[in-house]
Formats: structure tokens, C-alpha cells, sequence
């Protein structure tokens, strides 16, 4: 585990993922787990996910977030 950076460059870090031309288009970005809890906290990071209203997914290291609320239907 990593510990967080200071809250103020954590939420510029989440800020700069949401302020993504993908996310602003509300389609999919993704980030390592790794990368979330040393740059944000994993905690914080789901937080701000539910705040937005979207949804996410993990498989090993990979988070993907859907940044829109359509829902999620897996396929197989």
C-alpha cells in the first residue's frame, strides 16, 4: 500500500482524470490501482466516483471508470 499524497494534490489528480476530454464525453478512462492509492487514496478515489454518480470496475490492477450513468451489463 502506498500512502496518499496531501489531499490538495490528490483532489488536482482526480480532478485532472474527470476534466479528461474522454470523461467530459462521458466514455471510459482507466487507471492502475496502484497509481489510485499512491496519488489519491482508493478510498477517496471511489468516493469521488459514487459522488459523480458513475460506475466502476476492477480486473487485476486496472480500474475502469464509466464516466456517464448508463448501466452496466456484462456480456459473458
Amino acid at each position: 500500500m502506498f500512502e496518499p499524497m496531501s489531499p490538495f494534490a490528490a483532489q488536482r489528480w482526480i480532478d485532472a482524470i474527470f476534466t479528461s476530454q474522454a470523461a467530459q464525453q462521458g466514455k471510459v478512462v482507466r487507471r492502475k490501482l496502484s497509481d489510485i492509492e499512491r496519488y489519491a487514496g482508493y478510498d477517496v478515489f471511489k468516493g469521488e466516483i459514487a459522488r459523480r454518480g458513475y460506475t466502476a470496475v476492477r480486473n487485476g490492477d486496472t480500474i475502469v471508470i464509466f464516466c456517464n450513468r448508463e448501466p452496466i451489463h456484462r456480456i459473458v
